[in-house]
């Protein structure tokens, strides 16, 4: 596993749902094992596989789902059944 999810740290959407912030494991590509990472609704919205990774306040839930090396940060907000994926960055508000 690379990371976990942080029940102690949440938040809630503007649609009430609840978010938490997840933890590397291990380190890869440029994150350090121990980062604090963003938010998702759950271990369905980001691989344990690869180097993808949810950055800052960035939020992911609903049925979406980051995955390979793709890189969510800043204030980005991806969720429905959007897949991020490859070397795919997603960024801002």
């Amino acid at each position: 596993m690379k990371y976990r999810i942080r029940t102690d740290l949440s938040t809630t959407t503007h649609f009430g749902i609840t978010l938490y912030r997840i933890e590397a494991l291990k380190s890869f590509s440029n994150v350090t094992k121990g980062d604090i990472g963003g938010y998702v609704e759950s271990t369905n919205n980001l691989s344990q596989e690869g180097h993808a990774w949810v950055y800052g306040n960035a939020h992911v839930y609903g049925n979406a789902h980051v995955y390979g090396d793709a890189r969510v940060y800043g204030g980005a907000r991806v969720y429905g059944g959007a897949r991020v994926y490859g070397g795919a960055r997603v960024y801002g508000g």
